[in-house]
Protein backbone atom coordinates (compact mmCIF):
# COMPACT_ATOMS: atom_id res chain seq x y z
CA UNK A 1 0.00 0.00 0.00
CA UNK A 2 1.39 3.36 -1.22
CA UNK A 3 1.46 6.55 0.47
CA UNK A 4 1.78 9.74 -1.39
CA UNK A 5 2.42 13.32 -1.25
CA UNK A 6 -0.51 15.88 -2.39
CA UNK A 7 1.14 19.00 -3.83
CA UNK A 8 -0.17 22.59 -4.94
CA UNK A 9 -0.34 21.81 -9.29
CA UNK A 10 0.94 24.39 -11.27
CA UNK A 11 -1.20 27.46 -10.88
CA UNK A 12 -0.14 30.18 -12.73
CA UNK A 13 2.41 32.77 -11.43
CA UNK A 14 0.28 32.88 -8.42
CA UNK A 15 2.20 32.63 -4.66
CA UNK A 16 0.85 32.90 -1.65
CA UNK A 17 -2.26 31.75 -2.37
CA UNK A 18 -4.80 31.64 0.72
CA UNK A 19 -6.61 28.69 1.75
CA UNK A 20 -10.10 29.84 1.91
CA UNK A 21 -11.84 25.86 2.24
CA UNK A 22 -10.65 22.61 3.64
CA UNK A 23 -12.41 19.25 2.61
CA UNK A 24 -11.02 16.44 3.82
CA UNK A 25 -9.61 15.47 7.36
CA UNK A 26 -7.48 12.51 8.71
CA UNK A 27 -9.22 9.49 7.87
CA UNK A 28 -11.51 10.00 5.41
CA UNK A 29 -11.50 8.17 2.29
CA UNK A 30 -11.44 10.65 -0.90
CA UNK A 31 -11.48 9.01 -4.74
CA UNK A 32 -9.73 10.67 -7.82
CA UNK A 33 -10.85 14.15 -8.26
CA UNK A 34 -12.67 14.60 -4.91
CA UNK A 35 -11.94 18.34 -4.03
CA UNK A 36 -9.19 18.72 -0.95
CA UNK A 37 -8.73 22.18 -0.17
CA UNK A 38 -9.81 25.48 -2.50
CA UNK A 39 -7.56 28.48 -2.98
CA UNK A 40 -8.01 31.66 -3.91
CA UNK A 41 -5.72 33.54 -6.00
CA UNK A 42 -6.56 37.22 -7.08
CA UNK A 43 -7.76 35.87 -10.48
CA UNK A 44 -9.62 32.80 -9.89
CA UNK A 45 -10.81 30.11 -7.50
CA UNK A 46 -8.76 27.32 -7.79
CA UNK A 47 -9.63 23.21 -5.58
CA UNK A 48 -6.78 20.73 -5.74
CA UNK A 49 -8.27 17.64 -6.14
CA UNK A 50 -6.84 14.16 -5.04
CA UNK A 51 -5.07 12.46 -7.66
CA UNK A 52 -6.30 8.96 -6.42
CA UNK A 53 -8.49 6.55 -4.38
CA UNK A 54 -7.23 6.32 -0.49
CA UNK A 55 -7.62 7.45 2.84
CA UNK A 56 -6.05 10.88 3.88
CA UNK A 57 -3.73 10.03 6.38
CA UNK A 58 -2.57 13.82 7.18
CA UNK A 59 -3.42 17.05 6.25
CA UNK A 60 -0.58 19.74 6.05
CA UNK A 61 -2.30 22.85 5.42
CA UNK A 62 -5.50 24.98 7.80
CA UNK A 63 -7.71 27.27 6.15
CA UNK A 64 -5.90 30.67 6.14
CA UNK A 65 -2.51 28.70 5.30
CA UNK A 66 -0.58 30.77 2.35
CA UNK A 67 0.35 28.08 -0.37
CA UNK A 68 2.46 28.10 -3.37
CA UNK A 69 3.55 25.72 -6.18
CA UNK A 70 4.64 23.12 -4.57
CA UNK A 71 3.31 23.44 -1.18
CA UNK A 72 2.22 20.24 0.65
CA UNK A 73 -1.21 19.88 0.78
CA UNK A 74 -1.83 16.13 2.53
CA UNK A 75 -0.66 12.45 2.64
CA UNK A 76 -2.75 9.70 0.99
CA UNK A 77 -2.50 6.12 2.11
CA UNK A 78 -3.58 3.34 -0.29
CA UNK A 79 -3.39 5.09 -3.19
CA UNK A 80 -2.42 2.04 -5.13
CA UNK A 81 -3.60 3.82 -8.61
CA UNK A 82 -1.64 6.36 -8.33
CA UNK A 83 1.59 4.51 -8.76
CA UNK A 84 3.66 5.90 -11.89
CA UNK A 85 1.66 9.46 -11.18
CA UNK A 86 3.30 12.55 -9.75
CA UNK A 87 0.70 14.15 -7.19
CA UNK A 88 1.84 16.95 -8.60
CA UNK A 89 0.24 16.42 -12.40
CA UNK A 90 -3.22 16.98 -11.02
CA UNK A 91 -5.32 20.20 -12.69
CA UNK A 92 -5.93 23.13 -10.50
CA UNK A 93 -9.71 24.10 -11.23
CA UNK A 94 -10.75 27.37 -11.41
CA UNK A 95 -13.91 28.18 -10.56
CA UNK A 96 -13.75 32.07 -11.72
CA UNK A 97 -11.66 34.93 -13.11
CA UNK A 98 -11.88 38.37 -12.63
CA UNK A 99 -10.43 41.09 -15.23
CA UNK A 100 -11.38 42.47 -18.43
CA UNK A 101 -14.83 42.85 -19.38
CA UNK A 102 -17.72 42.94 -21.83
CA UNK A 103 -21.47 44.23 -22.77
CA UNK A 104 -22.76 44.01 -19.51
CA UNK A 105 -20.45 41.43 -17.84
CA UNK A 106 -19.18 39.36 -21.41
CA UNK A 107 -15.49 39.78 -20.49
CA UNK A 108 -16.03 40.43 -17.25
CA UNK A 109 -13.32 37.34 -16.35
CA UNK A 110 -10.50 36.72 -18.90
CA UNK A 111 -7.30 38.21 -18.85
CA UNK A 112 -4.75 39.48 -16.30
CA UNK A 113 -5.30 43.75 -15.62
CA UNK A 114 -2.68 45.97 -17.51
CA UNK A 115 0.90 46.49 -15.85
CA UNK A 116 1.27 49.01 -13.29
CA UNK A 117 2.57 51.66 -16.06
CA UNK A 118 -1.17 51.23 -17.70
CA UNK A 119 -2.91 51.17 -14.61
CA UNK A 120 -6.37 53.11 -14.23
CA UNK A 121 -7.33 55.71 -11.55
CA UNK A 122 -5.80 55.54 -8.45
CA UNK A 123 -8.52 56.58 -5.42
CA UNK A 124 -8.74 57.79 -1.53
CA UNK A 125 -11.10 57.76 0.57
CA UNK A 126 -13.45 61.37 0.39
CA UNK A 127 -12.51 61.68 4.27
CA UNK A 128 -8.66 62.62 3.63
CA UNK A 129 -7.22 65.11 1.96
CA UNK A 130 -7.06 64.12 -2.00
CA UNK A 131 -3.65 64.52 -3.03
CA UNK A 132 -3.23 66.61 -6.36
CA UNK A 133 -4.18 64.56 -9.34
CA UNK A 134 -1.16 63.46 -10.85
CA UNK A 135 -0.03 62.45 -7.34
CA UNK A 136 1.88 59.21 -7.35
CA UNK A 137 0.85 56.32 -4.64
CA UNK A 138 3.27 56.82 -1.34
CA UNK A 139 5.66 54.16 -2.32
CA UNK A 140 6.36 54.45 1.70
CA UNK A 141 3.13 53.71 2.95
CA UNK A 142 1.71 50.92 0.52
CA UNK A 143 5.17 49.09 1.64
CA UNK A 144 4.04 50.02 5.79
CA UNK A 145 0.13 48.76 5.06
CA UNK A 146 -0.93 45.66 6.46
CA UNK A 147 -2.00 43.57 3.50
CA UNK A 148 -0.80 40.07 1.78
CA UNK A 149 0.82 39.92 -1.77
CA UNK A 150 -2.00 38.82 -3.23
CA UNK A 151 -3.89 42.07 -2.25
CA UNK A 152 -0.98 44.13 -2.46
CA UNK A 153 -0.72 43.10 -6.68
CA UNK A 154 -4.65 43.31 -6.85
CA UNK A 155 -4.07 46.89 -5.43
CA UNK A 156 -1.20 47.75 -7.81
CA UNK A 157 -2.89 46.77 -11.09
CA UNK A 158 -6.23 49.06 -9.96
CA UNK A 159 -3.63 51.74 -8.93
CA UNK A 160 -5.32 51.68 -5.62
CA UNK A 161 -2.85 53.58 -2.87
CA UNK A 162 -3.12 50.59 0.22
CA UNK A 163 -2.24 53.48 2.62
CA UNK A 164 -5.66 54.94 2.50
CA UNK A 165 -7.88 51.27 2.77
CA UNK A 166 -9.00 50.53 6.16
CA UNK A 167 -8.68 46.81 6.55
CA UNK A 168 -11.42 44.71 8.34
CA UNK A 169 -9.18 41.38 8.29
CA UNK A 170 -7.97 40.02 11.36
CA UNK A 171 -5.39 42.70 13.25
CA UNK A 172 -6.88 45.05 10.32
CA UNK A 173 -5.14 43.35 7.91
CA UNK A 174 -6.46 44.52 4.19
CA UNK A 175 -8.19 42.08 2.37
CA UNK A 176 -9.52 41.68 -1.45
CA UNK A 177 -13.17 42.81 -0.50
CA UNK A 178 -11.72 45.62 1.41
CA UNK A 179 -9.98 47.25 -2.07
CA UNK A 180 -12.75 46.66 -3.97
CA UNK A 181 -14.98 48.58 -1.87
CA UNK A 182 -12.82 51.07 -2.05
CA UNK A 183 -13.08 51.33 -5.58
CA UNK A 184 -16.56 51.04 -5.29
CA UNK A 185 -16.81 54.22 -2.72
CA UNK A 186 -15.23 56.41 -5.56
CA UNK A 187 -17.71 55.38 -7.78
CA UNK A 188 -20.48 56.20 -5.75
CA UNK A 189 -18.54 59.83 -5.43
CA UNK A 190 -17.16 58.97 -2.17
CA UNK A 191 -13.59 59.46 -3.24
CA UNK A 192 -11.92 61.52 -5.21
CA UNK A 193 -9.68 59.73 -8.12
CA UNK A 194 -6.17 61.07 -8.75
CA UNK A 195 -4.98 60.57 -12.44
CA UNK A 196 -2.49 58.15 -14.00
CA UNK A 197 -4.75 57.05 -16.56
CA UNK A 198 -2.88 54.56 -19.18
CA UNK A 199 0.07 55.55 -17.54
CA UNK A 200 -0.76 58.89 -18.60
CA UNK A 201 -0.67 61.56 -15.63
CA UNK A 202 -2.67 64.86 -15.72
CA UNK A 203 -6.41 63.42 -15.75
CA UNK A 204 -8.60 65.12 -12.71
CA UNK A 205 -11.37 64.05 -10.85
CA UNK A 206 -14.37 62.94 -12.31
CA UNK A 207 -16.93 64.83 -9.43
CA UNK A 208 -19.14 62.20 -9.64
CA UNK A 209 -22.10 62.45 -7.44
CA UNK A 210 -22.77 60.31 -4.18
CA UNK A 211 -24.64 57.06 -5.20
CA UNK A 212 -28.25 57.35 -4.08
CA UNK A 213 -29.22 55.60 -1.45
CA UNK A 214 -32.78 54.44 -1.43
CA UNK A 215 -34.85 52.41 0.99
CA UNK A 216 -36.17 50.29 -2.13
CA UNK A 217 -38.56 47.98 0.83
CA UNK A 218 -40.62 50.99 1.22
CA UNK A 219 -42.27 51.09 -2.80
CA UNK A 220 -42.54 47.23 -2.19
CA UNK A 221 -41.21 44.07 -1.83
CA UNK A 222 -37.67 43.23 -2.28
CA UNK A 223 -35.79 40.09 -2.33
CA UNK A 224 -32.07 41.16 -1.71
CA UNK A 225 -29.69 38.93 -3.82
CA UNK A 226 -25.91 38.71 -3.44
CA UNK A 227 -24.13 38.96 -6.46
CA UNK A 228 -22.17 36.20 -8.02
CA UNK A 229 -18.68 35.79 -7.24
CA UNK A 230 -17.29 36.59 -10.66
CA UNK A 231 -20.06 39.50 -11.10
CA UNK A 232 -17.90 40.78 -7.47
CA UNK A 233 -14.71 40.31 -8.52
CA UNK A 234 -14.83 41.67 -12.18
CA UNK A 235 -16.89 44.76 -10.92
CA UNK A 236 -13.24 47.13 -10.53
CA UNK A 237 -12.27 46.30 -13.59
CA UNK A 238 -15.62 46.97 -15.27
CA UNK A 239 -15.36 50.20 -13.95
CA UNK A 240 -12.25 50.91 -14.23
CA UNK A 241 -12.05 49.72 -18.07
CA UNK A 242 -14.88 51.88 -19.13
CA UNK A 243 -13.69 55.23 -17.47
CA UNK A 244 -10.07 54.62 -18.27
CA UNK A 245 -10.46 53.63 -22.26
CA UNK A 246 -11.59 56.36 -24.43
CA UNK A 247 -14.28 53.97 -25.99
CA UNK A 248 -15.66 54.48 -29.70
CA UNK A 249 -17.70 51.89 -31.33
CA UNK A 250 -17.72 51.01 -34.77
CA UNK A 251 -20.98 48.97 -36.28
CA UNK A 252 -20.80 47.27 -39.26
CA UNK A 253 -22.86 44.52 -41.35
CA UNK A 254 -21.16 41.03 -43.24
CA UNK A 255 -22.66 39.03 -45.57
CA UNK A 256 -22.33 35.77 -44.46
CA UNK A 257 -24.77 33.81 -46.65
CA UNK A 258 -22.09 31.59 -48.55
CA UNK A 259 -20.27 31.21 -45.11
CA UNK A 260 -23.41 30.02 -43.30
CA UNK A 261 -23.85 26.90 -46.24
CA UNK A 262 -20.71 26.24 -45.70
CA UNK A 263 -20.63 25.69 -42.04
CA UNK A 264 -23.71 23.71 -42.49
CA UNK A 265 -22.56 21.42 -44.81
CA UNK A 266 -19.49 20.80 -42.57
CA UNK A 267 -20.91 19.70 -39.77
CA UNK A 268 -22.82 17.40 -41.70
CA UNK A 269 -19.72 15.89 -42.72
CA UNK A 270 -18.38 15.39 -39.34
CA UNK A 271 -21.24 15.02 -37.79
CA UNK A 272 -19.74 11.58 -36.83
CA UNK A 273 -16.35 12.81 -35.78
CA UNK A 274 -18.66 15.02 -32.98
CA UNK A 275 -17.36 18.14 -33.84
CA UNK A 276 -19.89 20.99 -33.98
CA UNK A 277 -18.75 24.11 -35.93
CA UNK A 278 -20.32 27.79 -34.82
CA UNK A 279 -19.91 30.82 -36.41
CA UNK A 280 -17.72 32.12 -33.84
CA UNK A 281 -14.94 29.70 -34.66
CA UNK A 282 -15.44 31.25 -38.33
CA UNK A 283 -14.95 34.76 -36.90
CA UNK A 284 -12.02 33.83 -35.06
CA UNK A 285 -10.28 32.65 -37.95
CA UNK A 286 -10.99 35.81 -39.71
CA UNK A 287 -10.37 38.19 -36.94
CA UNK A 288 -6.28 36.71 -36.65
CA UNK A 289 -6.56 37.44 -40.85
CA UNK A 290 -7.88 40.91 -39.75
CA UNK A 291 -5.18 41.59 -36.86
CA UNK A 292 -2.31 40.65 -39.16
CA UNK A 293 -3.40 43.25 -41.28
CA UNK A 294 -4.06 45.68 -38.80
CA UNK A 295 -0.99 45.43 -36.04
CA UNK A 296 -2.39 48.21 -33.91
CA UNK A 297 -5.31 46.65 -33.06
CA UNK A 298 -3.73 43.34 -31.76
CA UNK A 299 -1.07 45.73 -29.19
CA UNK A 300 -1.43 46.62 -25.70
CA UNK A 301 -0.72 50.63 -23.78
CA UNK A 302 2.15 50.40 -21.64
CA UNK A 303 2.65 53.76 -20.43
CA UNK A 304 3.74 55.98 -23.55
CA UNK A 305 5.02 52.53 -25.50
CA UNK A 306 2.42 50.95 -27.61
CA UNK A 307 3.29 46.93 -27.72
CA UNK A 308 2.54 44.72 -30.96
CA UNK A 309 1.98 41.36 -30.30
CA UNK A 310 3.72 39.15 -32.99
CA UNK A 311 0.83 35.97 -31.30
CA UNK A 312 -2.50 35.47 -31.37
CA UNK A 313 -4.57 34.20 -28.58
CA UNK A 314 -7.60 35.29 -28.69
CA UNK A 315 -10.23 35.30 -26.08
CA UNK A 316 -14.14 34.59 -26.59
CA UNK A 317 -17.44 35.00 -24.13
CA UNK A 318 -18.45 31.61 -22.27
CA UNK A 319 -21.82 31.72 -20.60
CA UNK A 320 -21.58 30.00 -17.21
CA UNK A 321 -24.14 29.78 -14.13
CA UNK A 322 -22.28 31.84 -12.58
CA UNK A 323 -21.97 34.62 -15.13
CA UNK A 324 -19.67 35.13 -18.39
CA UNK A 325 -15.74 34.08 -18.63
CA UNK A 326 -13.46 35.05 -20.81
CA UNK A 327 -11.40 31.22 -22.41
CA UNK A 328 -8.95 32.11 -24.46
CA UNK A 329 -7.63 30.29 -27.89
CA UNK A 330 -4.30 30.39 -27.82
CA UNK A 331 -1.99 30.34 -31.55
CA UNK A 332 -5.57 30.64 -33.19
CA UNK A 333 -3.42 31.51 -36.41
CA UNK A 334 -1.74 27.79 -36.49
CA UNK A 335 -5.45 26.21 -36.06
CA UNK A 336 -7.86 25.61 -38.72
CA UNK A 337 -11.41 26.04 -38.15
CA UNK A 338 -11.89 22.47 -37.19
CA UNK A 339 -9.73 22.46 -34.42
CA UNK A 340 -10.52 25.90 -33.16
CA UNK A 341 -14.06 24.48 -33.33
CA UNK A 342 -12.53 21.41 -30.70
CA UNK A 343 -10.99 23.69 -28.60
CA UNK A 344 -14.12 25.90 -27.93
CA UNK A 345 -16.13 22.83 -27.33
CA UNK A 346 -13.48 21.94 -24.71
CA UNK A 347 -13.04 25.37 -22.83
CA UNK A 348 -16.88 26.02 -22.86
CA UNK A 349 -17.57 22.47 -21.15
CA UNK A 350 -14.81 23.54 -18.71
CA UNK A 351 -16.12 26.89 -17.95
CA UNK A 352 -19.69 25.47 -17.40
CA UNK A 353 -18.16 23.06 -15.04
CA UNK A 354 -16.10 25.94 -13.13
CA UNK A 355 -12.61 24.01 -13.57
CA UNK A 356 -10.92 26.55 -16.20
CA UNK A 357 -7.39 27.37 -15.05
CA UNK A 358 -5.81 30.43 -14.82
CA UNK A 359 -3.96 29.32 -18.28
CA UNK A 360 -7.06 28.79 -19.61
CA UNK A 361 -8.29 33.06 -19.26
CA UNK A 362 -4.66 33.95 -19.63
CA UNK A 363 -2.39 36.07 -22.41
CA UNK A 364 -5.36 36.95 -24.76
CA UNK A 365 -4.84 39.54 -27.59
CA UNK A 366 -8.19 40.38 -29.03
CA UNK A 367 -11.31 38.99 -27.69
CA UNK A 368 -14.99 38.18 -29.21
CA UNK A 369 -18.22 38.47 -27.12
CA UNK A 370 -21.24 36.56 -29.80
CA UNK A 371 -24.81 37.25 -28.41
CA UNK A 372 -26.06 35.46 -31.86
CA UNK A 373 -27.73 32.85 -29.95
CA UNK A 374 -29.33 35.65 -27.72
CA UNK A 375 -30.32 38.00 -30.43
CA UNK A 376 -30.18 41.50 -30.84
CA UNK A 377 -28.88 43.62 -33.20
CA UNK A 378 -26.10 46.22 -32.06
CA UNK A 379 -24.07 46.64 -28.70
CA UNK A 380 -21.19 48.11 -27.09
CA UNK A 381 -18.92 45.38 -25.72
CA UNK A 382 -16.58 46.99 -22.92
CA UNK A 383 -12.69 46.60 -24.15
CA UNK A 384 -10.81 43.82 -21.70
CA UNK A 385 -8.05 45.85 -20.57
CA UNK A 386 -5.17 45.50 -21.32
CA UNK A 387 -6.20 44.71 -24.92
CA UNK A 388 -7.20 48.11 -27.21
CA UNK A 389 -10.12 46.46 -28.75
CA UNK A 390 -13.22 43.98 -28.81
CA UNK A 391 -15.59 42.63 -31.51
CA UNK A 392 -19.07 42.16 -30.65
CA UNK A 393 -21.49 40.15 -32.88
CA UNK A 394 -25.51 39.91 -32.60
CA UNK A 395 -27.77 37.75 -34.28
CA UNK A 396 -27.28 37.05 -38.09
CA UNK A 397 -30.83 38.12 -40.04
CA UNK A 398 -31.97 37.94 -43.42
CA UNK A 399 -32.39 41.14 -45.34
CA UNK A 400 -32.93 42.24 -49.30
CA UNK A 401 -29.41 43.37 -50.48
CA UNK A 402 -29.27 45.13 -53.19
CA UNK A 403 -27.32 43.27 -56.12
CA UNK A 404 -27.26 45.83 -58.84
CA UNK A 405 -30.30 44.65 -60.92
CA UNK A 406 -32.74 43.04 -58.12
CA UNK A 407 -33.01 42.52 -54.32
CA UNK A 408 -32.19 39.29 -53.09
CA UNK A 409 -32.41 37.57 -49.74
CA UNK A 410 -28.77 37.56 -47.90
CA UNK A 411 -28.28 36.56 -44.32
CA UNK A 412 -26.46 39.41 -43.05
CA UNK A 413 -24.32 39.08 -39.37
CA UNK A 414 -23.79 43.00 -37.36
CA UNK A 415 -20.61 43.87 -35.99
CA UNK A 416 -20.07 45.92 -32.86
CA UNK A 417 -16.12 46.83 -32.99
CA UNK A 418 -15.07 48.76 -29.97
CA UNK A 419 -11.61 50.16 -29.82
CA UNK A 420 -9.06 52.57 -27.88
CA UNK A 421 -9.42 55.41 -29.57
CA UNK A 422 -6.11 56.40 -27.83
CA UNK A 423 -4.80 53.21 -30.31
CA UNK A 424 -7.08 53.64 -32.82
CA UNK A 425 -8.52 55.99 -35.07
CA UNK A 426 -12.10 55.88 -37.07
CA UNK A 427 -10.47 55.61 -40.47
CA UNK A 428 -8.48 52.78 -39.09
CA UNK A 429 -11.82 51.35 -37.42
CA UNK A 430 -13.76 51.28 -40.57
CA UNK A 431 -11.33 49.70 -42.04
CA UNK A 432 -10.62 47.05 -39.68
CA UNK A 433 -14.51 46.27 -39.69
CA UNK A 434 -14.83 46.25 -43.67
CA UNK A 435 -11.79 43.85 -43.94
CA UNK A 436 -13.37 41.29 -41.70
CA UNK A 437 -16.36 41.85 -43.34
CA UNK A 438 -15.09 40.99 -46.87
CA UNK A 439 -13.30 38.14 -44.96
CA UNK A 440 -16.40 37.07 -43.90
CA UNK A 441 -18.43 37.87 -47.28
CA UNK A 442 -15.78 35.04 -48.72
CA UNK A 443 -13.74 33.38 -46.43
CA UNK A 444 -10.70 32.31 -49.57
CA UNK A 445 -9.59 35.77 -48.69
CA UNK A 446 -8.20 34.40 -45.53
CA UNK A 447 -5.63 32.34 -48.05
CA UNK A 448 -4.57 35.31 -49.97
Amino acid sequence: MSTIEVKVPDIGDFTDVPVIEVFVKPGDAVKPEDSLVTLESDKATMDVPSPAAGTVKEVRVKLGDKVSEGSPIALIEGAAEAAGKSPTAAPAHAQAAASGDAPGRAEAAAPPAPPATARGAAVEPAAEKAPSPSAPIDAEAFRAAHASPSVRKFARELGVDLAHVKGTGPKSRILQQDVQEFVKSVMRGAAAPQAAVGGLSGGGSLNLLPWPSVDFAKFGPVKPQPLSRIKKISGANLARNWVVIPHVTQFDEADITDLEAFRVALNKENEKAGIKVTMLAFLIKASVAALKRFPDVNASLDGDTLVLKEYFHIGFAADTPNGLVVPVIRDADRKGVLAIASEMATLSAKAREGKLGPADMQGGCFSISSLGGIGGTAFTPIINAPEVAILGVSRSVTKPVWNGNAFTPRLVLPLSFSYDHRVIDGAAAARFTTYLAALLADLRRVLV
